[in-house]
C-alpha cells in the first residue's frame, strides 16, 4: 500500500492542482507495489494513470507536462497521434517495435517478476528512413508525450554545463513518463579518442553512459543516429535494443505510394514500375513526392492524379537528392 508520505503528497498535489506531481507520485506508488510482488495492482494503477493522462483537459496526454524553466530550453514536447500502421517497415523491424509496445503495455506484469520492459532504444540508419517517425509512433501508440531533446540547448562551450543539463533531462524522465528522443545522437555519443575529440564532449559521453545505465524511470529513452560507426562501443550495451533502418525496397515503396496517395490514386497504375523509378529514395523522400503530387492535383481542382504525375515528382526528388550528394 502507499506510504503515509505518498498519500500526503497525492492529496497535496491534488489540492494545489499540480497534475504532473500527482501523476508522478501515483506512478511511484505503482512501482512500489510492483516491487512488493503485487503485479496486477501495479498494472491497474499504471493503466488508471495513463487513462487519466489521456483524458485530461482537451484529450492530450498530460498537457501539464509541458517543460518549464530551464527544461523549456532543453525539451520540446509534442503529442503525436501516429500509429504503427502509418509506417512501412520490413518484418523484423516491425516485430521489434510491436514487442516494445507490448512490453510497455504490460510493464506491471513484467516488473512484478523482477524483469524490465524494453525502453532504452538505439535507432540507426540513413536519413529519412523512419527513425524520427518511430519516436512519434511509440508516443502515439502508448499515449505518452514525446519530448524531443534540443541539442542546441543541451551542448554548450562551458565546462561541466552540458553534463549538468543532461542531468536535468534524466531527472525529468523520472518525474514525467514519456518518450525522450535524442536525435543526431552522434553529436554526444561519438567514440572517445577520435581525432576531433575534445575533453568536454568526452565528459558528456561519460555522463550519459552513467545516467542511462542508472536510469530507473518508466519513460522510454530513444537515441537516433545516421552514423553508428562513430558511436562509442560502450553505448551499445547500455541500450535494451538496437533497431536498424534501411532504405525501402520496391515492395515497400509501392505500399507507401498507395497508402500516401490514397483516394487520389489513378484507376490504372503500375505501382511496381513506379517503385522501380523511386529506387534509392528514402521513406521521407517518397512521402514528400506523394504529397507534392496531391498538392498539385488540389491546386488544379482534380480528384485524382496520373501515373505520369507520380513519376515526374519521384524523378524530381531523385534529381534533388543527386545534387545534394554531389555538392561539395
Amino acid at each position: 500500500m502507499a506510504s503515509a508520505e505518498q498519500i500526503k503528497a497525492l492529496l497535496k498535489s491534488h489540492i494545489e492542482g499540480n497534475d504532473q506531481r500527482f501523476f508522478s507520485v501515483a506512478m511511484q506508488v505503482a512501482a512500489h507495489e510492483a516491487k512488493l510482488g503485487h503485479g496486477k495492482l501495479a498494472e491497474e494503477l499504471r493503466a488508471l494513470v495513463d487513462e487519466a493522462k489521456r483524458c485530461h483537459g482537451t484529450g492530450k496526454p498530460v498537457p501539464i507536462s509541458r517543460p518549464k524553466g530551464e527544461l523549456a530550453g532543453l525539451l520540446t514536447v509534442l503529442y503525436p497521434k501516429a500509429r504503427l500502421n502509418d509506417m512501412v517497415l520490413d518484418n523484423p523491424l516491425e516485430r521489434q517495435l510491436q514487442r516494445v509496445i507490448r512490453e510497455q503495455r504490460h510493464s506491471g506484469r513484467i516488473l512484478a517478476h523482477g524483469l524490465s520492459p524494453r525502453r532504452k532504444l538505439l535507432l540507426v540508419g540513413p536519413p529519412g528512413t523512419g527513425k524520427t517517425m518511430t519516436a512519434s509512433v511509440l508516443a502515439g501508440e502508448l499515449g505518452f508525450p514525446l519530448f524531443q531533446v534540443r541539442l542546441d540547448g543541451l551542448i554548450t562551450k562551458f565546462m561541466g554545463e552540458t553534463a549538468a543539463k543532461l542531468r536535468q533531462i534524466f531527472d525529468a524522465t523520472g518525474q514525467t513518463r514519456g518518450v525522450y528522443f535524442f536525435d543526431e545522437f552522434d553529436a554526444i555519443g561519438s567514440q572517445r579518442g577520435l581525432p576531433n575529440d575534445i575533453g568536454e564532449i568526452r565528459r558528456v559521453l561519460n555522463s550519459f553512459l552513467q545516467m542511462i545505465e542508472n536510469d530507473q524511470s518508466h519513460s522510454l529513452i530513444l537515441a537516433a543516429t545516421n552514423h553508428p560507426e562513430i558511436l562509442d562501443h560502450a553505448l551499445f550495451r547500455r541500450f535494451d535494443d538496437v533497431l536498424h533502418y534501411e532504405l525501402p525496397n520496391t515492395d515497400q515503396i509501392s505500399g507507401l505510394l498507395k497508402t500516401r496517395i490514397g483516394s487520389f490514386s489513378p484507376k490504372k497504375v503500375s505501382w511496381q514500375v513506379l517503385a522501380g523509378t523511386a529506387g534509392g529514395l528514402s521513406h521521407a523522400e517518397v512521402t514528400r513526392a506523394a504529397d507534392e503530387v496531391i498538392k498539385e492535383a488540389l491546386i488544379q481542382d482534380r480528384t485524382s492524379v496520373t501515373e505520369d504525375d507520380i513519376r515526374l515528382l519521384l524523378l524530381e526528388r531523385k534529381r534533388i537528392g543527386d545534387r545534394l550528394k554531389n555538392s561539395p
